[in-house]
């Protein structure tokens, strides 16, 4: 679905649509339907990933890497292998031993569409493909730049990423966490893919340390805000637009849960401006849609 006139400008929303197309014939060169024996876990991989989705993750891979004057098409298969990730992510958090999901963008999650065991599998072989994707010389001759992406990427969901933020949420159902605990753990669970996201393109040029660093600084602030507004979205969005139930996190540590909605809100809208200020390293009109971006993330309804 792309996004509605209130909630991209018209070069942004263009420009997110493009990338969407292109990621997703990437995606499907990369995931070929296959006639082998084994087909389910490829039919669910290629659901779980072409099932929809906004494709900000592989957008973020996309623009940076387009400041820096990266290849295109190299650029596309680190923005395959980041979605890859992500939509392991959903189809595990969508388990019945995790957020018990039984939509997702819309439609039947992965385990609904097909079962648990091929939901797991799916997901695994998902994260598995995004690594061999970046180590692979197509995705660039360098070694020491694909050494680098594998290993950004590898912290950036592991024990001290993605898959630790996700057992701090686990623990939040049970516990109270204030807002610098609720921070840490969205910083984990979503914050540092997007950072990857950002700095991916930064890598493939073979970018300066300040200009990665304010792509990195960028990222910290947008995470957090693109989960500020999730967790608005929780509470006051609606099934129909945003493709999945809402009112899930009713048990868990949120920063809605802990600020209220109006200091939420606020706090959203302050990491938007920050997340902005740290692009001001870069010329005028480079990094415009990377800004327009931000923008987005705050006013976005799905």
């Amino acid at each position: 679905m792309a996004p509605s006139p209130r909630e991209a400008t018209p070069k942004l929303g263009q420009a997110m649509e493009d990338c969407r197309e292109k990621v997703n014939k990437t995606v499907q060169s990369l995931l070929p339907a296959t006639d082998l024996i084994e087909a389910p876990l490829f039919d669910a991989m290629r659901y779980a990933v072409l099932n929809g989705g906004k494709r900000l993750r592989p957008f973020m891979v996309l623009e940076s890497a387009r400041v820096f004057g990266v290849d295109a098409s190299r650029a596309r298969r680190v923005a395959a292998a980041a979605e890859f990730v992500h939509c392991y992510s959903l189809a595990h958090d969508d388990l019945p031993a995790m957020d018990n999901s039984d939509l997702r963008r819309g439609k039947p999650s992965l385990h609904k569409k097909f079962d648990e065991a091929t939901a797991l599998l799916a997901g695994d072989a998902l994260l598995t493909l995004a690594f061999e994707i970046l180590s692979d010389p197509e995705t660039h001759e360098d070694p020491r730049v694909r050494i680098e992406l594998v290993a950004n990427l590898s912290g950036a969901i592991g024990m001290h990423g993605m898959v630790g933020g996700q057992m701090l949420d686990l623990i939040g159902e049970k516990q109270e966490f204030d807002v610098g605990t609720i921070s840490r753990l969205q910083r984990l669970k979503t914050g540092k893919l997007i950072a990857f996201c950002c700095e991916a393109g930064a890598i493939l040029g073979k970018a300066n340390p300040a200009h990665r660093q304010a792509l990195r600084n960028y990222a910290h602030d947008l995470g957090l805000a693109f989960q500020v507004t999730d967790d608005l979205l929780d509470v006051e969005g609606n099934v129909h637009e945003i493709g999945k139930p809402t009112g899930q996190d009713g048990k868990k540590a949120t920063f809605v849960s802990a600020m209220g909605r109006e200091q939420a809100r606020a706090r959203a809208e302050m990491l938007v401006d920050q997340a902005i200020s740290h692009l001001r390293i870069f010329d005028e009109g480079r990094v415009d849609l990377l800004k327009d971006l931000a923008r987005y993330v705050l006013e976005r309804r799905v």
